[in-house]
């Protein structure tokens, strides 16, 4: 492990380097780049981390991140309420919104099933899935979850949950790979995914 002349800038790179995909070279390049800004500059990113962590919201509606109650795409009148993309997480909203081929709205569950690391159906935001339904003319749910067991698993409890709704079903085809998250997929293979959608069916 490097020593540097500075304690204090031991701390900042050992803190960068615990962010995702970030080293130690790199987190030190950072620390020293904002050793060498100004002050105002530094100061303005600390207050906009601080804020985004203080003061981020959760939809009411369909769990995304938000500066509001409810979301500026469950708000957006142009989105097809008809539609519903249930995802694991706010990044794969991200992902799915790049791709610009989807207009409907999301529904995060905050997770997907996974008993190795204790996460139960419970943890996460089925049973608000199955109140939006009740509630809601929904005609189509998307479920768009990684191409893993963990994914398989939770898409295959939703199905059991959902299957006597009147609302069709159906999955992302297989343009994602096996073992993948929607995060990584490119755009273009995601986007495809989402529009040659199929009919979700259980393997017997």
């Amino acid at each position: 492990m490097i020593e540097y002349s500075s304690q204090l800038l031991q701390n900042a790179v050992n803190e960068l380097a615990r962010l995702p995909g970030i080293g130690n070279k790199t987190a030190l390049r950072l620390a020293l780049h904002l050793l060498q800004e100004d002050g105002s500059r530094t100061e303005a990113l600390s207050r906009a981390l601080l804020k985004m962590k203080n003061d981020i919201l959760l939809c009411k509606k369909c769990h995304n991140i938000s500066d509001n109650e409810i979301c500026t795409i469950c708000s957006n009148p142009r989105r097809d309420e008809n539609i519903l993309c249930v995802v694991e997480d706010m990044r794969d909203v991200m992902a799915i919104e790049r791709t610009a081929c989807f207009t409907g709205l999301y529904h995060v569950l905050g997770g997907v099933i996974n008993p190795v690391e204790g996460i139960s159906p419970n943890d996460l935001n089925i049973t608000s899935l199955i109140d939006r339904l009740e509630k809601n003319e929904i005609q189509e749910v998307i479920l768009a979850l990684p191409a893993t067991i963990e994914g398989d698993t939770t898409n295959f409890y939703i199905y059991r949950k959902l299957k006597d709704n009147k609302a069709k079903i159906t999955t992302i085809s297989k343009g994602v790979a096996i073992g993948d998250a929607l995060e990584y997929a490119d755009e273009i293979t995601l986007g495809r995914s989402i529009l040659n959608r199929t009919t979700f069916e259980i393997k017997r």
